[in-house]
């Protein structure tokens, strides 16, 4: 933990008193200048600290707690399970996170980034992820069961995601198969997974998964502004946001031989019933989406009848003959 956020953690602890500089750097054993410092850059990122003559400091507004320290206190006893780390800026939280696992790093490490320069999507894309606009979030995953059960791991979080959004935000959101949670009919999130398998055991090393979600009224760049959305909400949002989606993914996770994300999943999934195409080896077709199996893959019809199950791709929905 950073000197700045042990400060915070400090102030956090004792909201209702003003500790002076003197006894803060005593307490974390640092420096008066180095508790100076994490003060002012702490204003600088949107928390408001009551500072004056022999009065010392005390944490006014937290700018919605998103703090590692504030996550943790909405997480309650949940909190002990997770390492949880936010970073100002970070090529993409899954990039760093894998390189955790690679180095042993354990399961409920959590990589939070106020920005990314390089954010991963899906199929070699990018994820547009500007500062203090969305919430970037990897978790550290060390999976016991089959890599071929690896896509419960990306469903559950989309159910718990899509869940976590409408809770907090009062909105309603629905999941695109596989992995995308869509609202007001453009893409607000995307979900990544990304795993190491152990080929000699059929099981996984590690798996990272990846979740970008747009919160902050955004302008997107041209590419982007037909098909993404955000929620226009308050960074306030991103702590309890944060705490919410953890909660209800593990809730899944814990016991995701089970299977209880899948109802919610198919509740949500807005593909059902809607005409779609979709590519295989013999090019790209089109066939109307009939259900989710219990694996998780895409039930569609084929215009010819042929009804078949999809585990993985993209597929793009047909809308008024428009394929989008």
């Amino acid at each position: 933990m950073t000197v700045k956020e042990r400060v915070l953690t400090l102030l956090e602890k004792n909201k209702d008193i003003s500790l002076s500089g003197e006894s803060m750097a005593r307490v974390l054993s640092v420096s008066r200048n180095a508790v100076w410092k994490s003060i002012e850059t702490l204003r600088s990122e949107g928390y408001t600290i009551e500072a004056g003559r022999n009065k010392g400091y005390r944490l006014i507004s937290d700018g919605g707690n998103f703090s590692a320290a504030g996550i943790s206190a909405l997480l309650g006893e949940e909190a002990k399970r997770f390492d949880i780390t936010i970073e100002e800026t970070v090529t993409s939280t899954n990039t760093v996170l894998k390189a955790m696992a690679e180095q042993g790093e354990k399961e409920g490490r959590i990589l939070i980034a106020r920005e990314q320069t390089a954010g991963k999507g899906r199929l070699g894309r990018s994820f547009y992820s500007p500062k203090n606009s969305g919430l970037y979030i990897s978790i550290l995953l060390r999976p016991r069961f089959n890599a071929r059960d690896a896509l419960y791991i990306t469903t559950a979080a989309a159910a718990a995601v899509s869940e976590a959004i409408d809770l907090v935000a009062g909105v309603k959101t629905e999941i695109k198969w596989v992995n995308d949670i869509y609202y007001k009919g453009k893409k607000l999130c995307g979900i990544l997974t990304e795993a190491s398998i152990d080929f000699e055991s059929g099981g996984l090393h590690y798996a990272v998964l990846g979740i970008g979600i747009n919160v902050t009224e955004m302008t997107f760049p041209d590419e982007l502004s037909d098909i993404a959305v955000s929620l226009g909400a308050d960074k306030a949002l991103f702590a309890k946001l944060s705490a919410e989606i953890i909660k209800r993914f593990f809730g899944y996770y814990d016991n995701i031989g089970e299977l209880r994300f899948l109802s919610e999943y198919r509740r949500r999934s807005f593909l059902i019933g809607k005409r779609i195409t979709f590519t295989d080896n013999e090019g790209e077709k089109t066939a109307e989406v009939l259900d989710v199996d219990e694996k998780v893959r895409l039930v569609v019809r084929e215009d010819n009848g042929n009804i078949i199950k999809l585990s993985s791709g993209e597929v793009n929905l047909v809308k008024d003959g428009i394929i989008r």
